[in-house]
Parts: structure tokens; sequence; C-alpha cells
């Protein structure tokens, strides 16, 4: 599930919480690592299971629409079909994520202002009017709309932004990823089968990748702010962002440790992380480093990429 940029973003807070805090213990950073990337697959059955709060809303308000003494036509002969959405059933039944989110202790009836207000603004949109009218719906109709609601309605929710960080500050910035992993699974979704679900690491290499790359960066991180310093002479490490130098360090670790990805890679990676980690300036420093010290390092001999297409410089 989690892509390698997410992996470098993870193992980068880690590194970046360790350094300032000054702990050295490598085994509590594995720790903290894997635990951060467990809960962004948490958040992956949290949010999935959120279009069965929003039916149990529709069902509340339908049966209290009938219940009144004198219901208007449409309380008294309600439109059923959000509530018998095929897939909203495919995902209420699933055991797999009705377990996840009971180990985890996540459930929406703890956030039933926050479900309400967004069923409210869900059935004015034109996309939910539409499906609602349609003659009749397919199963794809059924899966189309649910995926409208991951798409247009979480993203840019505040209410949903505090709601993640205060279960966990481990995956609030995760969301945006994770709704585009859900949507793209649904997408897949068929009739006449189960909703599957994927698993912490895309691959199984990833997670040595994760491990690989902290304990790396964490036992190296002198070494490799001093092998900086020769690249930027007229800064002093004092002088330069702690957020610059531990993605710095881990770019130096990633080229060093990891000869199967091209160091342009991770010089991309890197300064794509700092455009929204650290200062403005950061991307073009972090980038012009990165460079100087990894094109070194290969010259020496210090770094050796194999594999097609690996051999060579960085340019």
């Amino acid at each position: 599930m989690i892509s390698r940029r997410l992996i470098r973003v993870k193992v980068f807070k880690v590194l970046f919480s360790r350094i300032s805090s000054g702990s050295e213990s490598l085994q509590a950073a594995e720790k903290e690592l894997l635990m951060s990337c467990d809960k962004t697959l948490d958040l992956y059955f949290y949010l999935l299971s959120l279009p069965v709060a929003l039916r149990n809303v529709a069902e509340n308000k339908i049966e209290a629409g009938l219940k009144k003494f004198h219901p208007t036509y449409e309380e008294a002969n309600p439109n059923r079909r959000f509530v018998e959405n095929r897939l909203i059933e495919k995902i209420a039944n699933n055991e797999t994520l009705i377990k996840k989110c009971e180990a985890a202790g996540l459930y929406w009836s703890d956030q039933l202002s926050f479900v309400k207000k967004l069923y409210n603004s869900i059935i004015e949109k034109e996309y939910f009017k539409n499906y609602m009218s349609l003659p009749s719906v397919t199963f794809a109709d059924d899966v189309k709309l649910i995926c409208d609601i991951f798409e247009n309605e979480l993203e840019e929710s505040d209410d949903l932004y505090e709601i993640i960080e205060d279960i966990s500050l481990y995956c609030s910035d995760d969301i945006a990823y994770v709704l585009n992993v859900i949507i793209e699974r649904l997408q897949k979704v068929r009739e006449d089968k189960k909703v599957t679900h994927p698993t912490v690491f895309i691959k199984d290499e990833d997670r040595e990748y994760a491990l690989r790359l902290l304990t790396q960066s964490l036992i190296h991180y002198d070494d490799y702010v001093e092998l900086m310093s020769d690249f930027t002479l007229n800064w002093e490490p004092e002088r330069i962002a702690a957020t610059d130098l531990a993605l710095i360090v881990m770019g130096i670790a990633e080229g060093i440790a990891f000869p199967n990805i091209p160091l342009k890679v991770s010089i991309n990676e890197y300064v794509e992380i700092a455009k929204f980690y650290s200062t403005q300036n950061s991307k073009v420093f972090v980038n012009g480093v990165l460079d100087k010290v990894l094109n070194a390092l290969q010259k020496d001999g210090k770094i050796q990429k194999s594999g097609r297409g690996l051999v060579g410089s960085a340019e």
C-alpha cells in the first residue's frame, strides 16, 4: 500500500524526531517507523468504512420521516437508493474491515456530528442528485457514487483532518494518498467479488527498504553531516534548517546503501519532500548539495550503482 515516497516521508519524520530529541535508540526508532506504517493501513480501513456510517445516517433520517404524524410525500415515500447501494453493503459486510476497525478502536459513531454534516453536504451535490434520480442503477453506478464521495468530499475537509490528527499524529499527512488508494481499488470491485484490501507494504522488500534507510541515516547521521559540510563552505550546520539536514542525510544514505536506485531518482525524491516539509528555498538547497555530494562519492568509488541503466553519474 505504502509507496516508496511515503516510506521516505515516514523515515524522515522519525529521523527528524529522533535527532531533535537526542534519542539514539535505533530499536525504538524502528518500532516507531513500523507503527507509523501500520497506522496508514488503519487509516485506509477507517476511511473505507465511512460510506457505511453515511448510510446509517440516511437510514435513520428515513425512519424518522416515516414516524412523523404528518409526513411529507417524500418522507412517506423515501428514495432508498443510497441506503441500498450494493457497494456499501459489500463494505458493511466485509469481515476483514470490521475486524481491523474493531482492533484499532476506530468507529464513526464516535464522530456522528461530522458524519451528519458530511451527509447533509453530499445530498446537495449534483452528482448525488443525478444518482438518486436515475431510472435504474447498475453496480457500476453504485461504485461511481462512492468513488465520487471519496474524490470530492474528503481531501479538502478540515474537519476530517482534525479527526485524524486527534486519532493519530502518524497519518494525518496520509489522507490524500489513502483516498487515492481507496478510489483506485474500489473502481476495480466487481459485483460478484469481495472487496479486497492492500497490505502495509506494496512489496515485501519495501519493509526492508524502510528499515535500512532509517538505520543507515540514523547511525551515520553525524558522519554524513560532516561530509556534507565539505560542499557547503559558506554554511555551518547550525545555520542550515534541521529539516534540510535530515533530508540530505537521507539522500546520502540512500545513495550509498541502495545500489539499485538511480542517484537522480533519490535526488528528485528528496527535493519533492523538501517542498512540503522544509523552508521555501529548501528544494534548491537540497538539490544542489545532494547533487554535489552524491556525484563526488560516485567518482571516488564510494557509491557504486549496479543494474541496467544505473551505471553512470547522477546527471
